[in-house]
């Protein structure tokens, strides 16, 4: 099901795919430690992206770079429900719902503080994950946040039924047969996703392929496409005392919806001056830095998460 290149990365790092029930559905995750050593300091816990294909499969150039770059971390990378190989019930998945999933997995299966490392527009999953289990939370790194207008406008509600309505029915299948062809996937991957045109590379695009092949994936792509996870974040993001790390591509792109083009350096300034204990730091990149800037993120985060380690 994986390609090589990513089969090869995983077998460097992490254990077989585990498993545990939450609210009688399968969730999937894997541990990652160091080879031929101990792991030190505090857990990390990914949060992956939602898109078509897209699964924990995100990290794993992350996990692999993060221990090439000797640092020692254990790292736990779990599916999201209705993604990669955890159940993918027919919901209408809400930043809530992941965060009830997570939290669930910090308690039972974790069961010690983590830093959060939260990836793109899954960032109000990692909130509403602080919100409800604060204690086992100690930093946050937010890889690529959302413009700044898609965390603080929420669209009318009626807005997002449609959307959902429309996709989740019969003509939601074939739009969805056709989103995950690689001619489609390499199309918005180089429009919206990668600074460079060239690291839209066979091994991003065999993986999602693979992790679209089971057309119930759909149902956490379109709840994303609906904007299910878009509300007004101000306040929460400001009640949040956790350091939090915010890292942006140089080329990092988006529109507001009053159409006026967001620079990475305003959107960087935006998040530092709500969160409270805030720092912040561009790369080179887009909107992937994870797996399109993989060295230069790994270095952009390790002194901060060495901080409390």
């Amino acid at each position: 099901m994986q390609p090589s290149a990513v089969t090869n990365t995983t077998n460097l790092t992490a254990s077989p795919s585990q498993f545990y029930t939450w609210q009688n559905y399968r969730c999937t995750y894997e541990i990652h430690q160091p080879t031929n050593t101990t792991s030190e300091g505090i857990p990390l816990l990914l949060i992956h992206p939602i898109g078509v294909g897209l699964s924990r499969q995100f990290w794993q150039r992350f996990c692999h770079e993060w221990y090439n770059s000797g640092q020692r971390n254990s790292i736990y990378n779990p599916d999201l429900l209705g993604c990669g190989e955890s159940d993918m019930p027919h919901l209408a998945y809400t930043p809530s719902d992941w965060a009830e999933q997570l939290q669930y997995f910090l308690q039972t299966v974790v069961r010690q503080p983590v830093i959060v490392v939260v990836q793109g527009a899954l960032l109000p999953v990692a909130i509403a994950l602080v919100q409800k289990e604060s204690n086992l939370i100690s930093r946050l790194v937010l890889s690529g946040p959302p413009t700044w207008a898609l965390m603080t406008n929420k669209p009318p509600e009626w807005q997002q039924k449609f959307i959902w309505n429309v996709l989740d029915s019969p003509l939601g299948i074939p739009f969805y047969r056709y989103a995950r062809t690689p001619k489609f996937l390499r199309s918005f991957s180089t429009r919206q996703l990668f600074a460079s045109e060239s690291a839209v590379d066979a091994e991003w695009l065999n993986t999602l392929v693979a992790g679209a092949e089971n057309p119930a994936s759909r149902h956490a792509v379109f709840s994303f496409l609906a904007g299910f996870w878009r509300q007004d974040y101000t306040n929460f993001m400001a009640s949040i005392q956790q350091p939090t790390l915010a890292v942006v591509g140089e080329t990092a792109s988006s529109i507001s919806q009053n159409n006026k083009k967001e620079t990475p350096d305003d959107r960087l300034a935006n998040y530092l001056a709500c969160f409270p204990q805030s720092r912040g730091i561009k790369i080179n990149g887009r909107n992937v830095l994870p797996y399109e800037s993989t060295a230069e993120f790994v270095a952009a985060i390790a002194p901060f998460i060495n901080e409390v380690s």
